[in-house]
């Protein structure tokens, strides 16, 4: 009766050895699986920080060509206000000569006149209302010359800084969008890390219910 005890004993205790055996197996390669885990999740992050460092020198790249382009705009904006402000002088400077000459005109018109009316106090009368009649209208062409060249500078200051403007949205834009490629990197690298931490607390559960058990068949039946 104690030998078939003993036998039986010895066949639990070879039984409890291979289920120790079992385990110990399994914890190797849930280990390995961990590291792999592990391994993998540094590559993922890895290649997302990567890719957001890609993301952020064309983004840098992009608002580095546009800085460039809106100090072009502004070199041709000065330019163009310059070369307005130079035709506009050279317009004034001719409108000044043409009144002079005008005025001349008009001297030599009044003399001329004046000579009329001692030829003819008629016809003096009559070619003095014309006279009157062209310099007015040379008088209010004049002034919508001036007008127009006014008008044609305030357009073109206008312009320039509409485009300004523009460019300026367009930089706050850019600005706006790197912040966004930076949450979201943010954000998926905190995803990886918390899958990562999931995944961790996971094998360690199963590693300390593996042990559990292991504990549970060493101990004597």
């Amino acid at each position: 009766m104690s030998m078939i005890s003993d036998t039986a004993l010895e066949e639990q205790l070879a039984l409890a050895q291979a289920d120790s055996r079992d385990m110990k197996r399994t914890v190797i390669a849930l280990r390995a699986e961990l590291e792999s885990a592990h391994a993998e999740i540094q590559a993922v992050t890895a290649r997302i920080n990567q890719a957001n460092a890609a993301e952020i020198a064309q983004l840098k790249t992009t608002v580095g060509a546009l800085r460039e382009e809106l100090e072009r705009a502004r070199v041709e904006r000065e330019k163009a206000v310059q070369q307005e402000r130079v035709a506009a002088s050279q317009e004034i400077q001719m409108l000044k000569a043409t009144a002079a000459a005008l005025r001349d005109e008009l001297e030599a018109a009044r003399a001329e006149r004046n000579h009329a009316v001692q030829q003819e106090r008629v016809a003096g009368h009559n070619e003095m209302a014309q006279l009157k009649a062209t310099a007015t209208a040379l008088r209010d062409e004049l002034q919508k010359a001036r007008a127009d060249t006014d008008n044609a500078v305030r357009a073109a200051l206008v312009s320039a800084q509409g485009e300004i403007a523009q460019l300026r949205q367009t930089v706050a834009g850019l600005r706006e969008s790197l912040e966004l490629a930076q949450i979201d990197k943010t954000n998926a690298i905190s995803r990886e890390h918390a899958m990562a931490a999931d995944e961790v607390t996971q094998l360690k559960a199963t590693i300390q219910t593996l042990r559990d058990q292991i504990d549970s068949a060493r101990q004597p039946a």
